[in-house]
């Protein structure tokens, strides 16, 4: 068995473009194209495109697909309509977050879970083990789709010249089937930037053909190819946490600031639900660490892992950091100690290999888009 990294269906066309490419979640991917902060100011004043067929999809089908899923999952899949999304948890039994995920109802019975590329066998797992019983199947699509995003303000305009779906009628959150540049796609309003923007589910086969044409309608307005290095600093400057660094098995929804995608009130039991019951009684009395933003007051870049102090004392850690093109200054995320989460918190720093620079505690996100 060759632990040689996979490819998407994208992958030559990546290296045409000049790509660095990376390892990432056991697949090579771009990292960048040329500048990493030329494609996140594109995503935040025009638009970028970027390729994202690691993730990994997985289908839900049968008479009790949606009970599967609601008691798989920590959300209320139930109250998912025809068309739209859901951003949800999957957690284990002691309420640890085994992964952050956007469930779609594509059809009566039938449910898209997608699910981070580093977990998305974890998930099939779970997913798998926890439908015993039900009448449902849980199936693995990871090689049937590719998965194309263009996201930024001209996003629509660009989709718009390539398609005749209603985007206008399309809301965050909700998907639906239609052609792209000839190629029959699901449409989700759906992104990890901060921005407005589609995502492309398309069968593999299909990926070159759009991506194309997606270049060539965006050329005029200012479109570029995007890398996964500014997929971060975008979703960074979003406050959208990202699993393996804001969430882990070690933290639950509750400690994660993320407990409103637990459901409790929905009917039946769910994996997890006692756990995330004392959590959430944890988190209302007696908040362990929250999460909070750090900005710079100097060039240094914190990294994960490092860790935030006050006069000497260690009272949190560094999940993510990274210069920020759209702030000019370089910003983190982070789980203090409740006592200094408190935006304008006094006497903050990061103890960057020895030295404890200033930071200003400020609540998440760093950047929201003007609607």
């Amino acid at each position: 068995m060759s632990n040689a990294p996979r490819r998407t269906a994208l992958d030559a066309l990546h290296r045409s473009l000049d790509a660095t490419m990376t390892d990432f979640a056991g697949w090579d991917m771009p990292l960048r194209y040329a500048s990493e902060r030329d494609e996140h100011n594109a995503v935040r004043t025009t638009a970028g495109l970027f390729d994202l067929s690691h993730m990994g999809e997985i289908t839900v089908t049968g008479p009790q697909a949606v009970d599967v899923l609601d008691y798989a999952l920590v959300g209320n899949i139930g109250t998912v309509g025809l068309g739209r999304a859901r951003y949800t948890m999957i957690c284990q039994e002691d309420g640890g977050i085994v992964d952050d995920l956007i469930v779609y109802r594509l059809d009566e019975t039938e449910y898209m879970v997608v699910a981070n590329a580093g977990n998305a066998q974890i998930v099939l797992d779970a997913l798998t083990g926890r439908a015993a019983g039900f009448d449902a199947e849980v199936r693995d699509d990871r090689d049937a789709y590719a998965l194309i995003a263009v996201q930024g303000p001209e996003s629509p305009g660009i989709l718009a010249s390539l398609t005749d779906a209603d985007l206008d009628g399309l809301k965050y959150y909700a998907g639906l089937p239609g052609t792209v540049a000839g190629v029959p796609a699901l449409i989700a309003r759906t992104g990890y930037t901060g921005e407005d923007g589609f995502e492309l589910f398309v069968e593999p086969q299909y990926a070159e053909k759009l991506w194309q044409a997606l270049t060539e309608a965006g050329a005029p307005v200012g479109l570029i190819p995007c890398g996964l290095s500014c997929r971060d600093t975008l979703r960074l400057e979003a406050g959208m946490p990202l699993y393996g660094h804001e969430l882990t098995t070690a933290l639950t929804p509750f400690d994660a600031g993320l407990g409103r995608v637990v459901k409790f009130e929905k009917d039946g039991d769910f994996v997890g639900r006692d756990a995330l019951r004392a959590a959430a009684e944890r988190a209302e009395t007696a908040p362990p660490r929250k999460l909070v933003g750090l900005i710079a007051e100097g060039r240094r870049v914190p990294r994960a892992g490092m860790d935030v102090v006050v006069g000497g004392q260690v009272i949190g850690t560094v999940t993510s950091g990274a210069p920020s093109p759209t702030l000019g200054k370089p910003i983190a995320m982070a789980y203090v100690d409740a006592a200094h989460a408190t935006p304008g918190t006094p006497g903050v720093g990061v103890d960057i290999r020895g030295t404890h620079e200033p930071y200003e505690v400020v609540a998440l996100p760093f950047y929201k888009r003007q609607k």
